[in-house]
């Protein structure tokens, strides 16, 4: 199936937001990455092939300093990409949408439903990871976050070390959910893999608790580890957004 062309959004900083965006009805899909991912992903191209054949609006995009997109990761912060995603919902879509947030884009997609609360329909967490600049990291870390401005782990995805900067983890911390209720209404899905070693299914578990939508699922993948890529795993993530779309069809 042909991927929409790529294009670009200019922001009022200079920087220019790569994104992908299939025209179709409503509701809006929209697929929000992880940290240091992109819109091309396994799990992205697959939602948006779902789209296609739905019929649905489908938008993804690249963070300032990802994939295709211009800047410098390094200067990137939890607050700046909140801010791209609401101007992405803002000037490149209407009417109501469907959020689908993958690690990091899980709790970007929290974050913007309790921002345009009117437009977000229903939100899909795929092993959404709220807070994690608190829970993710050793006391020891975050002395040295404080003290250097950066840390590098090792990264089990690629050979390139993991880097969080001073700054991300500030703005993470600024905008950390999980300690008081989320004022979200919508209907909201988790799914999360019972062996993910990056972000512990007892995350899952603190989010559907706190959440104060009634109409909150959590589905546990079996041996699923962080990424949910296999294809059993892919095919639940699209069962789970077919589902919440067909009021629509």
């Amino acid at each position: 199936m042909t991927q929409p062309d790529l294009a670009h959004l200019d922001c009022p900083d200079g920087k220019r937001l790569a994104y992908r965006i299939r025209p179709g009805r409503s509701p809006t899909i929209l697929f929000l990455p992880g940290y240091a991912s992109d819109m091309e992903g396994a799990k992205a191209v697959a939602v948006d092939v779902l789209a296609a054949r739905l019929g649905l609006a489908m938008l993804r995009f690249d963070y300032s300093g990802t994939g295709s997109s211009s800047g410098d990761f390094e200067e990137g912060t939890l607050e700046a990409w909140l801010d791209q995603t609401l101007m992405m919902i803002d000037r490149l879509t209407d009417g109501p949408l469907i959020l689908v947030g993958s690690s990091m884009g899980g709790w970007l997609a929290l974050l913007a439903a309790l921002r345009r609360p009117p437009r977000v329909e229903a939100m899909v967490g795929i092993a959404a990871a709220p807070d994690f600049t608190d829970w993710g990291f050793t006391d020891p870390q975050k002395r040295t976050l404080a003290a250097t401005g950066r840390i590098e782990r090792p990264n089990p995805y690629g050979p390139e070390p993991q880097l969080t900067t001073r700054g991300f983890w500030q703005s993470g911390e600024r905008l950390r959910l999980l300690d008081s209720p989320v004022a979200i209404d919508c209907p909201v899905r988790l799914i999360h893999g019972d062996a993910d070693e990056d972000v512990p299914i007892d995350i899952a578990f603190r989010l559907m608790r706190g959440l104060r939508s009634a109409d909150v699922q959590l589905l546990a993948i079996k041996g699923g580890g962080h990424r949910l890529s296999e294809p059993h795993e892919i095919d639940a993530i699209l069962r789970t957004v077919a589902a919440l779309t067909e009021p629509a069809r």
